[in-house]
């Protein structure tokens, strides 16, 4: 990274899911937890999976226009009903249904999460630029003390990323202009498409995102990355904070 890029950044907005939260290992602890309950035995780790692949899904229907827009809360319900269906679990109550559902509100940060959060925020603005929903999000951050100053989501454009009006909302709202923000993420298309709308961008390494699912995550940062780092500590340590 120039001096020159590092000096301009005056904010830096985090893609959440995967990145700043580990959501496998959280969700696969809360529908395991269920199952037990219940005598239901399963691969609860492909559950968690293809619980999450019903957010992706979503998302993808509402750009092709085969659906409305949603939150990410109504994603995973809907996609959490056709998969407690499945696994026979039909004895929970709506309350109980509505508490799991909402196991994507109590995900764990990674470890050098918040302690390089807090470092960064002691030199800028720092925010979610995400796909959850607002709700989702703040309940988030009281669940890990995730030290956010904003709380930025797709659901305040009625979009989703990689619209780029998603990412150029961050930079309008905050009063900024798009490369005094630096999106920072473990997904390489995130941070290629905050590139395209003029953003900065830092790349995170999560190599432990998807478990033993077999999924790949990114290990190395795509050439529009203006800084790689191994975790939120090192992005701190190179943005000077």
């Amino acid at each position: 990274m120039s001096d020159e890029i590092g000096g301009k950044i005056k904010a830096l907005v985090f893609d959440v899911f995967g990145t700043v939260v580990d959501w496998r290992s959280s969700i696969t602890r809360e529908i395991r937890s269920v199952g037990e309950r219940m005598g239901v035995e399963a691969d609860w780790e492909a559950f968690a999976g293809r619980w999450r692949a019903g957010y992706h899904d979503g998302m993808q229907a509402f750009r092709d226009g085969t659906d409305i827009w949603k939150t990410a809360d109504q994603m995973y319900r809907d996609r959490l009903d056709l998969l407690l269906a499945e696994h026979g679990i039909t004895d929970l109550s709506e309350p109980e249904t509505d508490h799991l559902n909402r196991a994507w509100h109590r995900l764990d940060p990674w470890p050098d999460s918040v302690e390089g959060l807090t470092r960064l925020k002691s030199k800028f603005v720092i925010g979610t630029l995400s796909n959850g929903n607002v709700g989702l999000l703040v309940n988030m951050a009281k669940y890990g003390g995730l030290p956010w100053d904003v709380v930025f989501a797709g659901e305040l454009v009625g979009s989703y990323k990689p619209d780029p009006k998603v990412y150029l909302m961050a930079a309008n709202l905050l009063g900024l202009e798009p490369d005094e923000v630096m999106m920072t993420a473990a997904h390489g298309g995130d941070l290629i498409a905050a590139k395209n709308t003029g953003l900065s961008t830092a790349f995170v390494t999560r190599p432990d995102e998807f478990g033993s699912s077999g999924r790949k995550p990114d290990l190395a940062a795509p050439p529009e990355a203006d800084v790689a780092a191994s975790d939120f500590i090192d992005l701190a340590a190179k943005l000077g904070a």
